[in-house]
């Protein structure tokens, strides 16, 4: 195989690739490269609802950074890239855009997707044995630090993964990360675990077990102090960060009765325990919002 492909304005670097995809939403990324390779996706997310296409390909994803006053001559180190859902978001707001991202297929549907119109160059293979031998102003896990033990095989795969991050970051850098709650509302009122399928997996502290673990934000934030972040800024995504129609900040909570009319693409099984919007209301008048996000937007400088 050769070492480089270019597709578009992108290139994808297979040096550390095994040869081997082990991540794969199924026959359904097959569709998700013919929609990209015949520039159809606007048609696709009208047309489709399967979660898969809407998870990979509609413009709501860019909500959860689009706001982010990046420095335009800056670099970023994108982690866990995906099909592009950011990518193309990323290569409009800075100069200087590299990923990694362990599945082939995944990085070509990403090339096709954002090849048109923006500079990228792709690593794949698993994030642990690639060597990129340059510092970046910012470094983003969105969707990914959950998923640590896939890359990093120790006692501690995240606090690890937060580590081998850090070393990415210039000494002002910004680590971005997003990532469920797992003491999020929607999980208490019943939703299924966005990992396992299962309701109240995380609540419960995954003691049956699971491939990914998410965190509360005591924990996240403490995490981080571990690996020597002590800027931290959390961020509230509404309904989650996947596909977020309002972003919080600790400057701006919700007021009571602000939270209406959301809607949260669940996995697997649910049950309405309790009606969640009278609940968000007693959070966000005792000041408890934080807490019961359904997810988190953390920025972290050191």
């Amino acid at each position: 195989m050769s070492q480089k492909e270019i597709i578009g304005k992108f290139t994808l670097n297979y040096k550390y690739y095994s040869g081997q995809d082990y991540y794969s939403d199924g026959d359904i990324e097959e569709e998700l490269l013919s929609i990209c390779k015949s520039d159809k996706v606007q048609d696709a997310i009208l047309h489709n609802s399967a979660w898969p296409i809407v998870y990979h390909l509609s413009p709501i994803r860019e909500n959860i950074l689009e706001w982010y006053p990046f420095r335009k001559k800056a670099s970023l180190l994108e982690i866990g890239s995906g099909c592009g859902a950011l990518t193309g978001l990323f290569t409009k707001k800075v100069d200087d855009v590299i990923c990694i991202e362990l599945s082939k297929r995944r990085s070509i549907i990403n090339a096709y997707k954002n090849g048109k119109n923006g500079v990228a160059e792709i690593y794949v293979g698993n994030f642990k044995n690639i060597k990129i031998n340059k510092k970046f102003d910012y470094v983003t896990l969105i969707g990914v630090l959950e998923y640590a033990k896939s890359y990093i095989a120790s006692n501690n795969s995240y606090v690890d993964m937060i580590n081998q991050t850090k070393n990415y970051l210039k000494d002002d850098g910004k680590l971005i990360i997003a990532i469920e709650n797992k003491q999020g509302m929607k999980y208490w009122a019943g939703a299924a675990e966005d990992h396992t399928g299962s309701p109240y997996d995380g609540i419960n502290n995954y003691v049956k077990g699971a491939g990914a673990l998410t965190f509360s934000k005591p924990e996240l934030e403490q995490m981080l102090r571990k690996c020597g972040f002590n800027d931290i800024k959390f961020y509230y995504p509404v309904p989650d960060y996947k596909l977020p129609t309002v972003i919080y900040s600790d400057d701006c909570l919700p007021d009571a009765g602000e939270i209406r009319g959301v809607k949260v693409a669940y996995a697997g099984d649910n049950y309405k325990m309790f009606d969640e919007e009278i609940a968000f209301d007693n959070v966000c008048k005792d000041g408890l919002f934080p807490y019961f996000a359904n997810s988190f937007l953390v920025i972290a400088k050191r």
